[in-house]
């Protein structure tokens, strides 16, 4: 089953978002370039309809360059819809993002018809990095925990472009059990919601099958590609001294070293999913929901039948 957590706050955040898309012109939604799929919001498209929508793959310094181009392709390919790879603290390439708002919605500009733009993003996906970047000034709280921003707020970048600011916002059924585990992995999701040695097996078999080589070289031993992953998790145990009494690998330890160095990009740039490998999980999880769907109502129909019998509604 996927990793789930939607806290209360995000419910508000739905609901603010609901309300504010109906006066904005473009839509930023703030990817995380090493998992471009995985941290797209799929209530998005649900509460913003057609609007445009500017989609910033952040992190890209740290992502995979071949496969960010794959991903800018495969979201430059979408109507109404523009993809820019940057990095957040790099102030030159997050001038852009206003030009590219403008482009998508170019009868907006002046006093009159100010721009206004909403900005979304899964937690811990760099937004208010981005935000304090293109206003130049500490407006929005930074932090590598999940959760940092829990009110909206309006911040104007110019005197005819307005910024809306929301929370991080994910959703309430992750459908897509490889999502769960690459969001955790990332740092988007609160630590309380998932095993922490579990999502460091999930995230050492795509390294495994996709940057043996990185491991390797991190931590010098080699013969990654043919370990299993629970062989792997303990080698890097052991490599680091995560041990207990009598020889024993400190697996939780192991495991929160892993995804240090998957976060903080000391592995090298990775990029988790491709767009292929990521609508072959879409097409999957929604098979998968579907069938949970059927049976659920299966089972409410059942129980409907049992409780019209009981009432002699029905003949048994």
């Amino acid at each position: 089953m996927a990793i789930q957590w939607f806290p209360g706050h995000m419910h508000l955040t739905r609901k603010a978002i609901t309300e504010r898309v109906k006066e904005i012109d473009v839509v930023i939604e703030v990817l995380d370039a090493r998992l471009p799929g995985s941290s797209a919001n799929p209530l998005l498209s649900e509460m913003t309809g057609h609007k445009p929508t500017l989609k910033i793959l952040n992190k890209q310094d740290v992502a995979d360059p071949v496969r960010t181009e794959a991903w800018l392709a495969h979201y430059n390919a979408q109507p109404d819809t523009r993809a820019l790879a940057l990095q957040a603290t790099d102030g030159a390439a997050v001038q852009k993002l206003a030009a590219l708002c403008k482009a998508l919605a170019p009868t907006r500009g002046g006093m009159a018809k100010p721009m206004r733009v909403l900005i979304c993003g899964v937690p811990n996906v760099g937004k208010s990095t981005l935000i304090n970047a293109l206003s130049n000034k500490r407006q929005a709280k930074t932090g590598d925990e999940a959760g940092i921003t829990k009110l909206e707020q309006r911040i104007t970048l110019a005197d005819d472009f307005y910024l809306w600011d929301t929370p991080g916002l994910l959703w309430p059924r992750i459908i897509v059990a490889q999502s769960g585990y690459l969001l955790a992995a990332s740092g988007a999701i609160g630590r309380n919601a998932y095993d922490e040695e579990e999502v460091a097996l999930e995230l050492l078999a795509r390294l495994r099958q996709h940057y043996p080589g990185l491991l390797e070289a991190r931590f010098r031993f080699s013969g990654v590609a043919a370990m299993q992953d629970e062989e792997l998790l303990e080698a890097i145990g052991r490599q680091r001294g995560a041990l207990l009494g009598k020889g024993r690998i400190n697996l939780q330890k192991a495991a929160e070293i892993t995804m240090l160095e998957f976060r903080s990009a000391t592995l090298g740039r990775i990029t988790l999913e491709t767009p292929e490998e990521f609508a072959q999980w879409l097409a999957a999880g929604q098979q998968l929901d579907a069938e949970r769907l059927a049976k659920k109502e299966a089972r409410a129909g059942n129980k409907g039948k049992r409780e019209a019998r009981q009432e002699g509604k029905i003949q048994p």
